[in-house]
């Protein structure tokens, strides 16, 4: 957290380079909102700052309309402090504790539950229940302002089970009831349209062009301004657009679903793949403190994600020793014979269930990799809670390479380095003398750097 000399003076300038970084709570209207917010500047004497959004809410502040601190990007700042605490907050940021109890994800993590809520107190200054509430009722808001959906739907969207559930945790929150928000209207977008907003600079052209030359047709599509793509994810299947929009640093996200209980996941997992939270001036700034003095880092680079991490499996080992090119083939053959649908996406990946039997014998390839396939698809049937993706080694044909790239991409690893990566190698002669290991947290964005050079 930056001192409040620091945050006066960010306030005061409305530096968008601060947005995100911290909130600004005005005591006398009971009310945070971000430091760029166009309000009129408050007296200091009136004014308090803090680190996160929730810590503004707790205190009993509520967010301001106008600038709508929601909308403000996360940052990356807090990676690296404390691997445990981090994969808490993250799975919580995906909306796991929507299905299961915080016992059951210290369970997941291989603690007691009274060691999460040390560390969540610890570092994030609340427990993991009202972080999760935190994040739940910070989605319904965004939904109350942005869609048509009846307040019914926005409950069961964001993940609560029970309308009194939500309107007594929203109101507790946000001091408003999800009626003042907006008044209700009984009908529903289709499809469901949203703004996610990003920290720039994005850069879109570095983006697209990573996507273009592994597009799997027909399950993405890519145009000069849009990614879209359909999914499935626990039940829920259907697809989404991202409008880039660079003058109003947001993604405006087309989004078509089975069931709107499954929105506040489908959200969550977008924000990743298009890694909308990261920070990367922040990134480039660490970066450069482990490079040589002349290197010049491209701007804007974020981690292209793949839906989850059996496909970014799947594609890893279908891209081993073959070229970009061959491998998207492949890929795109693998959908055409065994892709799965469904009534709201006409094409869908192929799932663990639907690969675990198969002989791939539409594949022109060795029998050694068809089996690597197979046994990657059997793991995941008989491990699907498993996001520990070093177990995977124990499969023959799976590799370092063929992890460290699912968890980079299937999990948005940032801190992962692909020594082994034929393209890193070959780039990273032309980088000088690195010290990879001071590059840390942020590994990934440094791979990522390296191949934009070949």
């Amino acid at each position: 957290m930056y001192s409040p000399e620091v945050c006066q003076q960010a306030r005061k300038s409305r530096d968008h380079r601060f947005d995100g970084l911290f909130f600004v709570a005005v005591k006398s209207t009971g009310i945070y909102c971000r430091p760029i917010c166009p309000a009129p500047t408050a007296h200091e004497k009136n004014v308090a700052y803090y680190e996160h959004a929730y810590h503004a809410a707790e205190a009993g502040f509520r967010p301001c309309i106008r600038c709508r601190p929601d909308s403000a990007p996360g940052s990356y700042a807090w990676l690296g402090v404390e691997t445990t605490a981090v994969r808490a907050k993250k799975l919580i940021d995906e909306g796991v504790l929507s299905g299961i109890s915080v016992k059951r994800l210290a369970d997941r993590l291989g603690i007691s539950q009274r060691y999460l809520n040390t560390l969540f107190k610890k570092y994030y200054g609340t427990s993991p229940k009202q972080y999760g509430l935190y994040k739940q009722c910070d989605l319904a808001k965004q939904l109350l302002q942005q869609t048509h959906l009846p307040v019914s739907q926005v409950a069961f969207a964001s993940g609560f089970n029970s309308l009194r559930r939500f309107n007594d945790a929203f109101a507790k929150l946000f001091l408003l009831s999800p009626s003042q928000f907006r008044k209700e209207r009984h009908i529903s977008d289709t499809p469901i349209t949203l703004s996610m907003a990003f920290r720039p600079p994005y850069n879109w052209a570095a983006l697209h062009k990573f996507l273009s030359v592994r597009l799997i047709e027909p399950i993405e599509w890519l145009t000069e301004l849009s990614y879209g793509r359909t999914f499935s994810l626990l039940g829920y299947s259907g697809s989404f657009t991202a409008h880039f929009d660079e003058t109003c640093h947001n993604f405006k996200v087309e989004i078509n679903i089975s069931d709107i209980r499954g929105l506040h996941l489908i959200v969550a997992n977008i924000r990743r793949v298009l890694d909308l939270d990261a920070d990367p001036d922040f990134i480039n700034h660490h970066l450069t403190q482990s490079l040589p003095a002349d290197t010049a880092l491209v701007k804007g680079l974020r981690l292209p994600g793949i839906w989850d991490p059996f496909e970014a499996g799947i594609r890893a080992v279908l891209g081993q020793q073959v070229s970009v090119k061959a491998a998207k083939n492949l890929l795109c053959k693998l959908v055409e014979h065994k892709g799965g649908k469904s009534d709201y996406a006409e094409a869908l990946f192929p799932d663990a269930e639907s690969l675990q039997f198969c002989d791939f014998d539409f594949f022109k390839m060795p029998g050694a990799r068809k089996k690597a396939l197979q046994s990657l698809a059997q793991y995941y049937v008989q491990h699907p809670d498993n996001d520990n993706l070093d177990t995977w080694l124990t499969i023959k044909g799976i590799g370092p390479w063929t992890v460290d790239y699912a968890k980079m991409r299937g999990q948005s690893n940032p801190d992962i380095y692909l020594a082994g990566d034929l393209g890193v190698k070959k780039a990273f002669t032309s980088f000088g003398n690195i010290d990879t290991d001071k590059c840390a947290p942020f590994r990934s964005y440094l791979t990522f750097q390296l191949w934009s050079t070949l």
